[in-house]
């Protein structure tokens, strides 16, 4: 094996453990809302908040992070995320008020979480393989991510029994304090110069002046809105309708653990199909799924149904929707642009985080928003057909890596 080898193998193992035990981590968070809700005498509103607030500041970070990532390297970038995430974490399990919550939960966890997930993980990741092999390689990484959410999620909910959620969220800050050292698995470098570099405005004023930049952000904005709506309100949700409360556990275990084969299949189809018509496709099954699960007669049986339908389409976006940015303006700024997409996502997820709550505390009821949901994937799979797969004019006949 060559050295470049060695390295591309080290970004890929490395990066795939630090997605694991972030997104992993991430993944449980709704499995709180029910204890540290009935403890403080707070209204679903509150936990939702800081849930929403975590997701929006992620966002709203994601593009000044994957800036850092693109012009020092992922290892700092990634260090520093790694510490803020586990402070928060043992923070939260301090928090004993809406606004220490949301400092805990909300700002820190969101800073630290777009230091170590995907934008910064897969622009390393797409650096540092050929053009050809990227998408595969985008989605395996995505599929340890999402092994992550299903191996942890049994464990956190373990450790809430045994020590109470206070405590849980303590181990939890130990165990994501391992990104730090894992990210010196990550010997990622930035590109060199070739002739004249494009400045950081240049990129975002290049991106900005694409309608399929536009038109992939839009798209993106409604897979955050569904997914965290989903991992923070479906367990309580399901309790709701009279079911056990380890049902909405294993419905998001199995989320977790079907997304492994759905982000590495999708990854794998996008290296030999159209990655839009492929988000489109995506989409259009979300909005078939989550209408079968809300009409349809809820039982055990139809919430394992719906979690493992929903893990094969859960965050298999990602891979398709980083590919596609990769494709149309190469892979220099590919963590700032991946950011500034994933910005989208997160606006919708501080949306779908907070409007569950609110409107649930409004109506006493989630209906309204399960027909947002399934609104808003017909609009997603309409916004990612018209994106054509073709590079820039300033990256035609030169090259992806540009």
């Amino acid at each position: 094996m060559t050295s470049l080898g060695r390295t591309t193998l080290w970004i890929m193992v490395g990066g795939s453990l630090i997605l694991a035990l972030s997104l992993g981590t991430r993944h449980g968070f709704g499995l709180f809302l029910p204890p540290m809700s009935a403890e403080f005498g707070w209204g679903r509103e509150v936990f939702a908040f800081s849930i929403a607030l975590q997701n929006l500041v992620w966002g709203l970070a994601q593009p000044f992070t994957g800036a850092l990532a693109d012009r020092l390297g992922a290892k700092r970038t990634i260090i520093v995320g790694g510490v803020l995430y586990a402070v928060g974490l043992v923070l939260m399990g301090l928090a004993d008020s809406p606004w220490s919550l949301s400092l805990s939960a909300g700002l820190l966890i969101g800073l630290g979480l777009s230091g170590t997930s995907f934008s910064v993980i897969l622009g390393a990741i797409g650096r540092a393989v050929p053009v050809e092999k990227r998408s595969m390689a985008m989605g395996i990484a995505s599929a340890a991510g999402s092994f992550g959410q299903f191996a942890m999620l049994p464990g956190t909910l373990g450790l809430i029994g045994w020590l109470g959620w206070s405590s849980a969220l303590l181990v939890l800050g130990l165990l994501v304090a391992l990104i730090v050292p894992l990210a010196g698995m990550i010997k990622d470098h930035p590109l060199p110069v070739v002739g004249h570099e494009q400045t950081l405005g240049e990129a975002v004023r290049e991106a900005c002046g694409h309608s399929g930049f536009w038109l992939l952000s839009l798209g993106f904005f409604v897979c955050g809105f569904q997914v965290v709506f989903i991992g923070v309100h479906l367990p309580a949700y399901l309790v709701d309708q009279h079911l056990p409360a380890v049902v909405g556990t294993t419905v998001l275990a199995l989320i977790g653990l079907f997304n492994v084969f759905g982000t590495y299949f999708s990854g794998w189809l996008g290296g030999r199909m159209s990655k839009p018509r492929l988000l489109s496709a995506l989409y259009l099954a979300r909005a078939v799924v989550i209408a079968a699960f809300v009409m349809a007669p809820l039982t055990t049986w139809s919430a394992y149904a719906f979690g493992i339908a929903m893990g094969l389409l859960w965050l298999s976006t990602v891979p398709l929707t980083n590919g596609t940015v990769a494709t149309l303006f190469g892979v220099r700024n590919l963590s700032m642009l991946g950011g500034i997409v994933y910005l989208f996502h997160q606006i919708g997820a501080f949306l779908g985080g907070w409007l569950g709550g609110y409107l649930y505390d409004q109506t006493g009821s989630y209906d309204l928003v399960w027909q947002i949901s399934i609104l808003l994937s017909l609009m997603a799979a309409a916004l990612n057909w018209p994106v054509r797969e073709q590079p820039v004019a300033r990256l035609q006949g030169v090259g992806a890596g540009a």
